[in-house]
């Protein structure tokens, strides 16, 4: 085993402590799928604590500006949009799709400020497969001259089927950290048809560091699927073999491939506040009958996935009173590597370089 994934049952350390719930800025982050934004209209959302005006021109181009008027604070998003400028509903001041002010409707021509003089903040946007991302940096978007490369899932980008989200009752690390374990499916997604106890076998994958054109994170190398993972042959119509990505700070996508079909399906986690964070859940598939399908998928994978956010919501209350905890020997080093990385990725930025991802390749084993 190497030694850069040390194993030990101990409580967590106190970096991780300090770091737990941090957000991690300069990276994009879920907002929306794409279906959810139609021309003219704007949407209110908040992304790491900052309020965020949602739109689409009428030439069907997506942005996203400050939800506050810079004026008194206001939020944009309860005013009008004409489809080419958005207007604050307490005083009618005007901002173009880039945050410029272009009209103050109170001001003459002699007083101070005029509406040139003013421009509120806009982030970058990227709509790619049907899903809507936000770069959260600390500037406005004029000021990043470069961008990490925007999530997506391979192969299916255009066979986009449904979008399914949560919000869960924790920190951004805790949705994380709730969602890769890999030891908890035949309990917190029990099931009669898919999964029980008695399914639980051992397992052995091995994993790699992603490249540096990938970003930050790690992979579950290509490998066939577990038997107690019915619900892929039902729906693929045999076993496949798949593989799962694991991205900083918050996205994991999944590439199941028998010789006929495939799926992906990419899950990102966007933090709301320190307290709250809404998880997405994004599928893609080309087996046959996909609009049928969507009905029942889109009810499973909403079952799954709160099942999922009660599991986490339990840990949650149960951290609030502070216990020793501890992680175990493989079945938790996921979770070490993404606290490692985490505090790799804060200290990148803190000391503005590029971070480094130290992880090597490793087999892990575990039951499930």
């Amino acid at each position: 085993m190497n030694d850069v994934f040390p194993h030990a049952n101990s409580n967590m350390a106190p970096d991780e402590q300090a770091n737990q719930g941090t957000f991690v800025r300069e990276q994009w982050y879920y907002a929306l799928p794409s279906i959810a934004l139609k021309p003219g209209v704007m949407l209110h959302r908040i992304i790491l604590g900052e309020p965020v005006l949602i739109g689409r021109s009428e030439n069907g181009k997506a942005f996203a500006l400050s939800d506050t008027c810079p004026h008194r604070g206001t939020l944009l998003s309860r005013g009008k949009f004409d489809g080419h400028e958005v207007q604050c509903p307490y005083h009618g001041w005007r901002f173009s799709t880039d945050g410029q002010c272009t009209i103050i409707p109170s001001q003459t021509s002699i007083q101070k400020p005029q509406a040139k003089d003013i421009r509120t903040k806009s982030y970058e946007v990227s709509e790619r497969q049907g899903n809507i991302w936000v770069f959260i940096g600390k500037g406005t978007s004029n000021l990043n001259s470069e961008f990490p490369p925007v999530p997506e899932v391979p192969a299916l980008g255009d066979h986009f089927q449904l979008h399914v989200s949560l919000r869960f009752a924790c920190n951004i690390d805790l949705a994380v950290i709730g969602l890769m374990d890999p030891a908890h499916g035949a309990f917190v997604h029990r099931s009669k048809i898919w999964r029980n106890e008695d399914s639980i076998h051992e397992k052995r994958k091995a994993f790699s560091p992603l490249t540096e054109n990938e970003g930050i994170g790690w992979r579950m190398d290509r490998h066939k699927a577990s038997s107690n993972s019915k619900a892929y042959k039902v729906f693929l119509g045999s076993a496949p073999e798949t593989e799962i990505t694991y991205r900083m700070p918050s996205v994991r996508t999944e590439h199941a491939q028998t010789k006929k079909y495939e799926y992906c399906g990419l899950t990102a986690c966007t933090p709301v506040s320190a307290y709250e964070t809404d998880v997405h859940h994004v599928m893609y598939w080309n087996a046959p009958g996909g609009i049928l399908l969507r009905p029942i998928v889109r009810h499973i994978a909403r079952r799954f996935l709160d099942q999922d956010r009660r599991a986490v919501t339990a840990m949650n209350e149960g951290l609030s009173f502070n216990p020793p905890t501890m992680m175990v020997q493989d079945a938790d080093t996921q979770t070490r590597w993404y606290y490692q990385l985490k505090r790799e990725v804060l200290a990148a930025q803190a000391e503005k370089r590029t971070p480094r991802n130290t992880l090597k390749p490793v087999t892990l084993t575990w039951r499930s």
